[in-house]
């Protein structure tokens, strides 16, 4: 029985835990938090910070795993490509892992391989001298943490007088207190999901995506097939595996966000070398693909051969369970609403109890779960999606 690591334990590494021993890998995972779901659910697990790269490779070692990954969070990439290359396990470069989790630096290395449509971007530290910076800017722009997930720290500027707030907004969400500064591009968001194998990049979809409205840019749901023409989906493909050359990426999962302006341009703003959340691996590519995309990135990480064989697909939209804040005063039945359902199939995953205070929703952490909804049509499980957050709403608050 092959030895599989996950970095992370949360409830979206969950799924690919229990994936993993679904398949008879014996399952260790590691996480700083002791009542992170994920390490109930596998074979051996440890309490330890995920971005300790050295107190995670000691774990590996002494357990001697045959792979590692993480899934659903950056925080834990450096680590598994530190892993990967300290035990001569596959995975992501090092090398590759740490330029990724500069947004910069990813921009720089984009701009100078004519990969997509972005031109502007600039590097913002401690030592920036920011109001001289604020006069060379053409605007709006979007300034973010370099090294940033979630939309946490992100916000849009449209005014020089406005940069230095924004700059300590996104430098008080980075780790490494560094902000990055691009244009800000009118477009629609699409979401891009990929799996790198053997140097060999499988685009697997190109997915709509709902944001929330300015200042805040979060996630509120996802779906497959995304709605636009052939020849710019194919487009938006190329520049993924463009993107991923140009940056080095030689194995793993990698998640992107795409801006595509009305005449067709293509801006990448986001780039994620590992599996998506919000349930973009565990839920919305296996549905909406027919691809078993858990179970191939599990074997890539032991070296395995994969299996692309297409299974049953449906259309398929979830939403997050995003509110505008209050207290919880009850719980509905949710396996009802999944029943009188009719034209659609419904999952709902929650982490709601009665007397919860929710707050407004502005990042993916004020988040309190979501619905997956799949249908003959992505209309169709677009509209059950979104009616099953209504209901939701009137109930619990």
């Amino acid at each position: 029985m092959k030895k599989i690591l996950i970095i992370g334990a949360g409830f979206l590494q969950d799924f690919v835990i229990k994936k993993a021993r679904q398949m008879e890998y014996y399952t260790l995972a590691v996480d700083a938090d002791p009542s992170a779901i994920g390490l109930s659910h596998a074979d051996k697990s440890a309490v330890i910070n995920i971005v300790d790269e050295k107190a995670c490779l000691q774990f590996a070692q002494e357990e001697q795993i045959d792979g590692v990954l993480t899934a659903a969070t950056d925080y834990g990439v450096l680590t598994a490509a530190y892993i990967a290359e300290h035990m001569g396990l596959p995975g992501l470069n090092y090398e590759s892992a740490k330029l990724i989790k500069n947004k910069y630096l990813v921009r720089k290395k984009l701009f100078e391989n004519h990969v997509d449509d972005t031109e502007q971007s600039y590097q913002v530290t401690a030592d920036t001298d920011i109001t001289e910076l604020a006069h060379l800017l053409t605007y709006p722009v979007m300034v973010k943490p370099c090294d940033g997930s979630g939309s946490r720290g992100a916000s849009r500027v449209d005014h020089p007088d406005e940069l230095p707030n924004a700059c300590k907004h996104a430098m008080d969400g980075s780790i490494t207190h560094k902000a990055e500064i691009e244009s800000f591009i009118n477009g629609i968001e699409y979401g891009a999901e990929s799996l790198v194998v053997n140097g060999e990049t499988h685009v697997l979809a190109i997915m709509k995506k709902w944001m929330t409205a300015p200042p805040y840019y979060a996630e509120l749901g996802h779906a497959i097939p995304c709605g636009l023409p052939d020849e710019i989906e194919e487009r938006a493909k190329e520049i993924v595996r463009k993107a991923i050359f140009a940056l080095g990426i030689n194995h793993g999962s990698v998640n992107m966000d795409l801006l595509i302006t009305e005449t067709g341009n293509i801006h990448i703003i986001d780039i994620g070398a590992r599996m998506g959340g919000n349930l973009i691996g565990s839920h919305i590519i296996p549905y909406g693909t027919g691809i078993n995309y858990m179970g191939n990135i599990l074997k890539a990480a032991v070296g395995e051969q994969l299996d692309w064989t297409i299974h049953e697909k449906e259309a398929v939209a979830t939403k997050l369970l995003a509110f505008k804040g209050g207290l919880v005063k009850c719980i509905p039945e949710f396996d009802r609403f999944a029943a009188d359902e009719k034209d659609a199939e419904i999952e709902i995953y929650h982490h709601l109890a009665v007397g919860d205070t929710v707050n407004a929703y502005h990042t993916n952490l004020d988040g309190c779960g979501y619905i997956i909804s799949k249908a003959k049509n992505v209309e169709i499980a677009e509209s059950v999606a979104a009616n099953t957050l209504k209901k939701i709403e009137k109930c619990i608050f």
